[in-house]
């Protein structure tokens, strides 16, 4: 009972910082370095290209703001500069998810081992292999889940004002919601647990998730820190599995 209370108080920041804690650890180092390295070629080639390109598109952005609201420019435009920042990173995210979702999924699956104790009977590299297709299957729901709710938030940009003040706001807590999803998916599909299970049982911890996740989008948008954050942000998610949600999904 002491355990369970305990465990109930960690909040998203704790599983966060444990995810940077947990990379290092023998063993599992080696399961890191291909999502490490997926991220590092993707969103770091990314980002030294957006930067060039940020100078060119804020102006454009700016340019769509009637005369009556330029008095609210100061606040617009480093509002701009996020929502920019906060789009770029999470759409080059996905990619990187996607390109590196069997790696991670293998990350997790012998994190979750070393954690409990108890290796999942169908792991390592073969057992990767085979599970691709479902894994690229998952990683479609969760693309569905995502886009029309992506689409209607972008479409708030086109609103003068309104749009360019409130729409940094919703973004950036969607995309706290969304990488909470997209990072504890991994230790949830490893026990074939459904996608709706899966963000059911999320929402039971709302607030803990929607810490993590907006930690993992701000630090997504760090350089240098961003190149770690995906196998980071793995290993914390399942660190969370582990202690909140794998009793409660009946996979002792």
């Amino acid at each position: 009972m002491a355990r369970e209370n305990s465990v109930s108080s960690f909040n998203g920041v704790h599983y966060f910082t444990q995810g940077w804690r947990l990379i290092r650890l023998p063993g599992i180092r080696r399961f890191v370095l291909i999502p490490l390295l997926v991220n590092i070629l993707l969103l770091g080639g990314a980002f030294i290209w957006l930067f060039y390109r940020l100078g060119d598109w804020i102006p454009r952005l700016l340019s769509h703001i009637p005369d009556w609201l330029q008095w609210l420019s100061y606040l617009i435009w480093p509002l701009s500069v996020i929502s920019i920042v906060l789009v770029f990173s999470y759409f080059f995210s996905t990619i990187a998810n996607w390109i590196a979702a069997p790696f991670c999924g293998l990350l997790a699956e012998q994190l979750e081992g070393r954690l409990t104790g108890k290796p999942l009977p169908d792991s390592g590299w073969a057992a990767m292999v085979k599970d691709v297709p479902r894994i690229m299957k998952r990683e479609l729901q969760k693309l569905g889940y995502y886009l029309p709710r992506a689409l209607g938030l972008l479409l708030l940009y086109f609103i003068p004002g309104f749009g360019q003040t409130v729409a940094p706001v919703l973004w950036f807590l969607f995309s706290a919601w969304m990488l909470s999803v997209q990072y504890c998916d991994y230790p949830f599909d490893n026990h074939k647990v459904s996608f709706r299970q899966m963000r059911n049982a999320l929402r039971q911890h709302k607030t803990a998730n929607m810490q993590f996740g907006a930690l993992v989008s701000l630090f997504t948008m760090i350089p240098i820190l961003n190149l770690a954050i995906m196998p980071v942000a793995v290993c914390g998610a399942t660190a969370m599995w582990v202690d909140r949600y794998r009793a409660q999904s009946g996979r002792l």
